[in-house]
């Protein structure tokens, strides 16, 4: 991964300021500065990444070793496709050796070497259908998804803290023994019941922080690896 630009000439830091515009809010103003200012959102345009979350993902990958050449992998809430992209290229699915499906409610551009499918990972039927698609278990499951924030610290994390357990429901359908999974979380991490779930159906579980997310946000990454296989039926 290639380093940002400094920013920086004559000694001095150089940095954007945005005027707040008649129609736009003082919390649009500051979040359109800080993306100017973004060392990581310049460099996932001129590298061709569609956000500056996949290197996040390059960062938590190559810390632990998820990917590699043939996966078939998930991608969860996948819009705009950074992560899909990053995925496509691990896995070298541009070239079939693997295979990656990106899910999600909304339109996504294509991505070459990813598959598509607008659907609703809730459903009952989506790891069946997730299944018949890659005619068999996937390698890996990633979730970037992140409720709509409300403001209020306690029941934003509740909220992910709740979407990482759908998340992890699908996931446990779908994975094949040794498969991993990533997920984001808020600080604090995932809640003690989920955390103990996740340590029964993984040999390793961490908390992450990569690099790429600012140092102002709460964020942080479970990643789950060694998958012990299907739950067995009650």
């Amino acid at each position: 991964m290639t380093g940002g630009g400094s920013g920086r000439e004559g000694g001095r830091a150089l940095k954007t300021r945005v005027k707040t515009a008649r129609k736009r809010s003082l919390s649009s103003t500051l979040w359109l500065e800080r993306q100017l200012n973004d060392p990581y959102v310049a460099q996932a345009r001129r590298e061709g990444y569609r956000s500056r979350a996949a290197y996040k993902l390059l960062e938590i990958a190559d810390r632990h070793k998820l990917f590699r050449p043939g996966q078939r992998i998930v991608d969860l809430g996948a819009a705009p496709g950074g992560w899909s992209q990053v995925a496509a290229a691990e896995t070298r699915s541009k070239a079939g050796a693997g295979r990656v499906i990106a899910i999600d409610l909304l339109e996504m551009d294509p991505v070459e070497g990813v598959e598509f499918r607008r659907m609703d990972f809730h459903d009952p039927d989506a790891p069946g259908q997730l299944r018949e698609w890659l005619a068999g278990l996937a390698d890996g499951v990633l979730s970037d998804m992140a409720a709509n924030a409300t403001g209020h610290r306690k029941t934003d994390h509740l909220r992910i803290v709740g979407l990482v357990e759908l998340a992890a429901d699908f996931a446990s359908e779908v994975l094949a023994p040794h498969g991993f999974f990533v997920a984001k979380v808020l600080q604090g991490g995932a809640e003690g019941e989920l955390l103990a779930r996740l340590k029964r159906e993984f040999a390793t579980v961490r908390h992450v922080k990569p690099k790429a997310s600012r140092a102002d946000s709460a964020e942080l990454y479970v990643v789950a690896t060694g998958f012990r296989g299907p739950r067995p039926a009650v």
